[in-house]
């Protein structure tokens, strides 16, 4: 047995899977925070409770998504000092600052104003409180801008030298920054945070409203998060098509192991199934759409893709993984896009607190984004390998000089603590969720005596309140 191919293998499952959990929570935050921001200023504009309601009612559970990304967080950044030592050698004048910056600047911010968000609307004021609502928003912004220019950095290195020993070291920040792929990166990982948040409060409005679909509170969710369906999962198509033009550019072995391609071709097919066979060197079982691959690549029908064969073996990454984890990926954005068409089409019906299909679609749909979310980033992760710097330092030069039952130990240790853990916050989170989101009024309303008896509000009582939800969105 090979026992440093073994670490490497369990140092990279290890990092893949605290990388997974540590990432549902940022992207769930980076938009639960700008949708709090929303809410904050409705409620400031339009002097309307229901806003403030969900703004309480959404605050806590952003709040519990801060806290354990913050822990999943720290926890990860320790492998770069346990099982990644010699990476963070060589690379880290350049890692090291960029994550500095992220926690000098975004985490600051997101950290030093959260007490002010959480519990300060009494204590500072309406207008200081909506600036530490903003300021935190912005903060989670200004952490995935950091992050993701580290990240893309090792995806299209630039602004560097490497000295005599190996080691990386920074000649031009401003080319390390804004790397080539990073532009596209942010845009693409911002949208999806977007959407993963805009689901996940599709599907809490859209239970509710399967409970009651009077519920005011719950058709200003649903019909705020359908907005954002219809609105920006077409942005985010377009985005995601800019993206892999700009990874066809700097990363074509990648884009091979994405498509199922083997052979180089001009006028490639799209393969919509297939099993990938990297010994065999083909996708078995493949069911093809002629021409199409090379339209969406290269917007020729007849432009020229290189297969994974174009590639010395020792620099093609396994297709397997990227190739479903893809598919995974494009399949939920249409699936999202037809919510979001769905829902315009109920909305212009005047039918959209009523559809009850499409509140059973959007509910089904909630943990879609966190989903794609994931099978994005092993898209991109395992597609640059066998690279941690892509072309100019792979992953097996990068590994500390650990033991294989230590990394193993570890590991065991990790998915045990966090199956306990984080099951108990998902847990919490979704008991969070499952609360009917109502107005104090409405609370006062249920323990009256028209509930007591078991009377029911009248249709003149429901047409008022349905009314109201309708002026809310």
């Amino acid at each position: 047995m090979d026992y440093g191919q073994t670490a490497e293998l369990l140092a990279r499952i290890q990092f893949a899977f605290t990388v997974s959990f540590h990432f549902i929570f940022p992207a769930f935050s980076i938009g639960t925070a700008s949708y709090l921001a929303v809410l904050n200023a409705l409620w400031l504009w339009k002097r309307d409770p229901a806003y403030l309601n969900l703004f309480e009612y959404w605050k806590t559970i952003f709040a519990i998504t801060f806290g354990m990304g913050v822990v999943s967080g720290i926890v990860m950044s320790y492998q770069f000092g346990t099982n990644w030592s010699v990476f963070s050698e060589r690379a880290g004048a350049v890692i090291g600052p960029l994550m500095g910056y992220e926690v000098l600047t975004a985490f600051f911010l997101e950290a030093g104003f959260l007490g002010i968000m959480l519990f300060g609307r009494k204590r500072v004021g309406e207008g200081l409180h909506m600036f530490a609502v903003a300021v935190v928003a912005f903060g989670t912004l200004v952490s995935a801008t950091w992050i993701l220019s580290v990240n893309s950095w090792m995806h299209t290195p630039a602004g560097y030298s490497i000295d005599e020993l190996g080691r990386f070291v920074p000649e031009n920040w401003w080319e390390i920054v804004f790397n080539p792929s990073f532009p596209y990166r942010l845009t693409h990982t911002v949208l999806a945070a977007f959407l993963t948040t805009a689901f996940a409060v599709g599907a809490v409005g859209a239970f509710h409203l399967l409970r009651d679909r009077t519920n005011r509170q719950a058709r200003i969710m649903f019909s705020m998060a359908m907005w954002m369906a219809a609105v920006v999962t077409p942005i985010q198509i377009f985005a995601g098509d800019m993206h892999g033009l700009n990874t066809l550019e700097h990363q074509p072995a990648k884009i091979a192991a994405m498509e199922g391609h083997y052979d180089s071709h001009d006028g490639a097919p799209l393969i919509l199934f297939g099993i990938p066979d990297d010994e065999a060197e083909e996708t078995r079982f493949a069911i093809e759409i002629p021409y199409l691959g090379s339209l969406i690549l290269t917007h020729h029908l007849d432009g020229r893709v290189e297969g994974l064969k174009a590639f010395p073996e020792d620099e093609r990454p396994p297709a397997l993984i990227p190739f479903f984890a893809f598919r995974i990926m494009v399949g939920i954005g249409f699936l999202m896009l037809g919510i979001g068409i769905w829902s315009l089409w109920a909305r212009y019906r005047k039918t959209l607190y009523e559809a009850r299909w499409l509140h059973r679609a959007a509910l089904v749909m909630g943990p879609s984004g966190f989903v794609a979310v994931i099978a994005g980033w092993f898209t991109t992760e395992v597609g640059r390998q066998p690279y941690t710097v892509y072309g100019l330092m792979r992953t097996s030069e990068s590994l500390s000089p650990v033991d294989a039952p230590a990394v193993g130990a570890s590991l065991t240790a990790f998915v045990i603590v966090y199956f306990f853990v984080f099951g108990a916050g998902v847990f919490y989170l979704l008991r969070l969720m499952h609360r009917t989101p109502v107005l104090e009024d409405d609370r006062e309303l249920e323990r009256g005596p028209h509930r007591a008896s078991g009377i029911n509000p009248g249709p003149a009582q429901e047409n008022t309140i349905r009314e109201g939800g309708d002026r809310a969105d």
